[in-house]
Parts: structure tokens; C-alpha cells; sequence
């Protein structure tokens, strides 16, 4: 059973919103700005819910939501399908849009979208896909609801950004679909914890329900039950769901415990999920009051002790930041080294390849000495830019390496600062932070930088009509031959610099990202701590009326 819930307007939100935003910019906390264009968004746009389908790969999202439509409109298969998000609502004819990272949009058939949002058809969204939106005659009895097919989560990179977790302030209803078969996980414990932030009506999709025995049904939902409870002190509908026994009965049983209520009701549930997220808001926004509040009450001289109490040496900005310098560049140095390593074991395979190729290509080859080299330099650079991007697209994953590791090691960092940061509060003041937030991209090349080499180190183009083919052809052709393993090292090594470029500048992404969730943080503590004394009366009026909009007390919202 849900809390109640006091009744607000859309103006009372308006006002809470607006009473948060004089408070963070009173006293310069920097680190909610995120959180209030989020709600602020959220009031500017039209009544409509996205009812997002979330959870690990293979857990069975687009397979449920093609069940929803009553047709198979999204792939599946049996590798990581979908690329990008993708949106299905209602509309008074069947279209598909396809909106790209530039803003430009293209109408395409449906039988076409595979090209857009599937893992085999556009590999890592080489084609550079933000979302694809699609309109269906057949969602006519889910009025004002839109579904979003996501990424399968479980991976902290993907080849754009992390798309689904990017996507998460933005979820009005969550289905998280878990794949009955298997235990529930610390990732989706995380991923259900984060949900609570933005949304109050979460639902646990248990897939794969013709797996079980209605016994071992029953144990199943018990056990996820039992465990929600304990580990989060909170309980959710969950549904089991199978495609291929009962369909009809499951997905009717999730229409009356979700999707009818969401529709039927569509107005009243879009103010409680933007309540909820301005009620998360709001709670941390009165963590930060109490630090102000419990600051000005002491003393000038006990503040500058609180001060050192909390913002010791271990926080400094300085320390801190040439620390993840360090981390940040001695990742950026073992990338190349990686790379090239990785890629030694193409050189000799491609090398041999390109070689075969060449001698069934030769015979066919007339002319002189000059065409023949120019037709041989530009073949060299048309296949080698085809292997070369070939082994750039298929293997790009395994370039990554270095990216991972600097993301566990700064992670690791933040973490280590955010407890210890959050230990010296706690002791002295009894509040916490803020949660972090990674926005991580890495841009693919557009095309290998391949640099074909001249044929030969001196300049026989003005000598050539002296030479004689008929005798020195065969020369020419081994020492053309000769020259293709120089070529796809030359070619390896400029594919490993440009990745090197393109990981390690999102190395250093990650590493201005961390020092400035760590700035902020400190800006923040300090800004608050700074606050002059005598203000206690101001303060306390500002946090009673913010308390005022505190809808509820529940163990369910973070």
C-alpha cells in the first residue's frame, strides 16, 4: 500500500520548486542545480507518462513490449539487441521517427527500425541514434502512456553514453524486468534503489515465468518479496510474465496492477511522480539547510574548529585534485600500450590477407610502371581503409581496457572521499551528500586515419618509361608484396592513436567530472559553513516553510 499523500497543486510544486531554488542559490548549493532543472523540465512538459522497461541484458524487456503492442515491432535475439532508447505510444497512424544526436529526424517504415536499434544492424549506434520514437494505432487503450525499450543495463560503458542510466531522472513508471530464472542481483538491488529517486510507482517484472512449476512460481515472488524487504525496507508489485505460455493472462494481470491506473488516471498520477521527485529534492535540499542551520548557531570561534573538522587535510581541494591528476595519467599511459598489444595479433592475419588478395588481384593489372604503381598504392588504401575499419567496429570493446579501470579507480576515489567527507559531517553534524552522477562519452572515429605509403623511396615516376615491364615486372611485384606488412603495422599503429585519443580524452572527462563533483561539494560545505552568525532566525523560518511541503514520511522514498 502506497502513503498518503497530502494534496498539492501544480502551483504549490511550482512554489515548493521555486522556495528550493532561492535556498540552493542563497546559499550556493551547487551540487542540486541537476535535481531542479530536472523537476523544472518536468512542469514545462505535456501530461505524459513514460512507463520505462528497464533491467540487465537478455532479461526480456523488448520481448514484453512486444506482447504489450500484439505484434513483434522491436528485434530480438539472442546477443544485446537494442542500441538506443526507444519510445512506443499512441498515435492515428503507424510511423516510426528516428531522431539523431544533431537534432535531425527522418520518418522510416517499421519494418526498417532493426537498421536503427539493433545491436547487429547498427553496431554500438555507429549510425549516431539519440532515440527513435514510434506511434501505434494498437496503443489506443493506453491513452497518455508512452513505453521505452532501454539498453540493457549491467555494464558501466557502453560505446555513446551509458543510455539507460542517463535516461533514469527522466522515468515516470519503472518496469524492471529480471529474468525469473536466475537470483536477484546487487546490480538490480542498485538499479531499484536508484528508481525510488525518480519515481514512486515501480513494478518488478519476473520474465521467463514457463520456466517454473507454479510451486516453484510461488517461491520465486516469495523470495524477490522477502528480499526487497530486507535489503531495501520496501516492498513493490511484482508480476510474473512469460510470452510463450498464458501471455494473455499475464499481461492482463499488469494492466489492472499498473498500466489501466496509470491511464485511467493519467492526470493525477503525473503530478505524484513530479510530487515524488520534488519531495527527493526537497529532502536534500533540508540536509544541506541543516548543515547552515546547525553551523550558525556557533560561534565565530567554534566555527573556524567545525571547519577544520570537517574539511581537514585529507578533503583538501588541492590535494585532492593532484591525486586524481596522477590516477587519471598513469591510466592515459598504459592505453596505447594496451592498444598496441591487443592489436598485435591482427598484424600478421591482416598481412596475409591483404598479400593473397594482392596476388589474385595483380595478374589483371596492365600498363607501365607508373600505372601500375598507382593502381597498386590506391587498391593498397582502399582495402586496407576496409580491413582497418572493420577491425575498428568489431573490436573496439576490447580497446576499453584502460577506460574501465580509470573508471574503478576514480570511482573508487570519489567513494573513498564522499565517506570519508561523509563521516566527518555525520560526526559533527549529522547529514550526508548528495549522490554522484557520471556522464561518460566516447566518440568513435569516423573513418581509420589510413596513410598508404609511396610504392618506392625514390622517384621512379620520371624514369619510368625506361624501364622495361616485360623484364622487371616481377621485381616490382614482389617488392610491392614486400611492402604490405610495413603498411598494416604503419596502419594498426595509427588505428591505436587514434583510440588512444579518443579513451584517453574521456580519461580526462572523468577525471574533471571527479574534481568537480568534489569542488562542488567542497564549494558547497563551504559556502555553508562561511555563513555569517545571527541568522539563525532566517534560517529557521526558510527550512520550516520547506518542511511544510513534506508530503509524506516513507521508508520508500530515499
Amino acid at each position: 500500500m502506497e502513503p498518503a499523500i497530502k494534496s498539492y497543486s501544480v502551483q504549490d510544486i511550482k512554489n515548493l520548486i521555486d522556495n528550493i531554488q532561492e535556498a540552493i542559490e542563497r546559499f550556493h548549493i551547487v551540487s542540486l542545480n541537476r535535481q531542479v532543472e530536472i523537476c523544472k523540465g518536468l512542469l514545462n512538459t505535456r501530461p505524459i507518462i513514460d512507463v520505462a522497461i528497464l533491467g540487465q541484458f537478455k532479461a526480456g524487456k523488448s520481448s514484453f513490449i512486444n506482447s504489450i503492442v500484439g505484434r513483434n515491432v522491436l528485434p530480438i535475439g539472442v546477443i544485446p539487441v537494442t542500441t538506443v532508447i526507444t519510445r512506443l505510444q499512441y498515435g492515428e497512424r503507424e510511423r516510426a521517427i528516428v531522431t539523431y544526436f544533431d537534432g535531425t529526424t527522418i520518418n522510416v517504415p517499421l519494418e526498417t527500425l532493426s537498421e536503427f536499434i539493433s545491436e547487429k544492424e547498427n553496431p554500438s549506434n555507429a549510425k549516431n541514434v539519440s532515440l527513435v520514437d514510434i506511434e501505434l494505432t494498437s496503443l489506443d487503450m493506453y491513452p497518455g502512456l508512452r513505453f521505452v525499450d532501454t539498453p540493457g543495463m549491467g555494464s558501466v560503458f557502453k560505446y555513446h553514453m551509458e543510455v539507460s542510466e542517463n535516461w533514469l531522472p527522466e522515468v515516470g513508471a519503472a518496469i524492471l524486468a529480471i529474468s525469473s530464472d536466475r537470483p536477484l542481483s546487487e546490480g538490480d538491488l542498485l538499479l531499484i534503489q536508484e528508481l525510488m529517486h525518480y519515481t514512486p510507482k515501480i513494478l518488478l517484472l519476473l520474465t521467463k515465468a514457463d520456466l517454473l512449476s507454479p510451486d516453484q512460481q510461488h517461491e520465486v515472488v516469495q523470495f524477490f518479496r522477502e528480499t526487497i524487504q530486507k535489503e531495501l525496507n520496501c516492498t513493490f508489485p511484482i508480476f510474473l510474465y512469460s510470452t510463450r505460455r498464458d501471455s494473455e493472462g499475464f499481461k492482463k494481470r499488469i494492466e489492472e496492477g499498473l498500466l489501466n491506473g496509470l491511464s485511467t488516471n493519467r492526470n493525477l498520477e503525473v503530478k505524484r511522480i513530479l510530487d515524488h521527485k520534488a519531495q527527493t529534492l526537497l529532502k536534500r535540499c533540508l540536509s544541506y539547510l541543516d548543515i547552515v542551520l546547525k553551523t550558525s548557531v556557533e560561534a565565530d570561534q567554534s566555527r573556524d574548529t567545525l571547519r577544520n573538522q570537517i574539511l581537514n587535510e585529507r578533503v583538501s581541494y588541492d590535494h585532492i585534485r593532484d591525486e586524481i591528476a596522477v590516477i587519471a595519467r598513469e591510466h592515459q599511459r598504459q592505453t596505447r600500450i594496451l592498444l598496441m598489444k591487443y592489436l598485435e595479433r591482427f598484424h600478421e592475419p591482416l598481412a596475409e590477407k591483404i598479400r593473397k588478395q594482392l596476388l589474385q588481384e595483380l595478374p589483371s593489372w596492365k600498363g607501365n610502371l607508373w600505372k601500375l604503381t598507382r593502381r597498386y598504392e590506391s587498391w593498397l588504401a582502399e582495402t586496407m581503409e576496409e580491413d582497418i575499419h572493420h577491425i575498428s567496429k568489431a573490436e573496439h570493446r576490447h580497446f576499453y581496457g584502460t577506460l574501465t579501470k580509470a573508471h574503478a579507480s576514480l570511482t573508487r576515489y570519489l567513494e573513498s572521499f564522499k565517506m570519508l567527507l561523509d563521516d566527518n559531517l555525520n560526526k559533527t553534524l549529522g547529514v550526508r551528500l548528495a549522490e554522484t552522477d557520471w556522464q561518460v562519452e566516447v566518440v568513435e572515429p569516423d573513418h581509420p586515419d589510413i596513410k598508404v605509403l609511396f610504392a618506392f623511396d625514390i622517384h621512379l615516376d620520371l624514369i619510368w618509361f625506361l624501364i622495361p615491364m616485360v623484364i622487371f615486372r616481377g621485381l616490382f611485384e614482389k617488392h610491392f608484396l614486400r611492402g604490405i606488412p610495413w603498411s598494416v603495422e604503419v596502419n594498426l599503429s595509427r588505428l591505436a592513436a587514434q583510440w588512444e585519443s579518443r579513451i584517453n580524452k574521456a580519461i580526462d572527462e572523468m577525471r574533471k567530472q571527479t574534481i568537480t563533483y568534489i569542488r562542488d561539494e567542497i564549494e558547497t560545505i563551504e559556502s555553508l559553513l562561511s555563513e555569517p552568525s545571527g541568522q539563525t532566525d532566517e534560517i529557521q523560518e526558510m527550512v520550516m516553510n520547506l518542511q511544510g511541503y513534506l508530503a509524506y514520511e516513507s521508508e520508500c522514498i530515499p
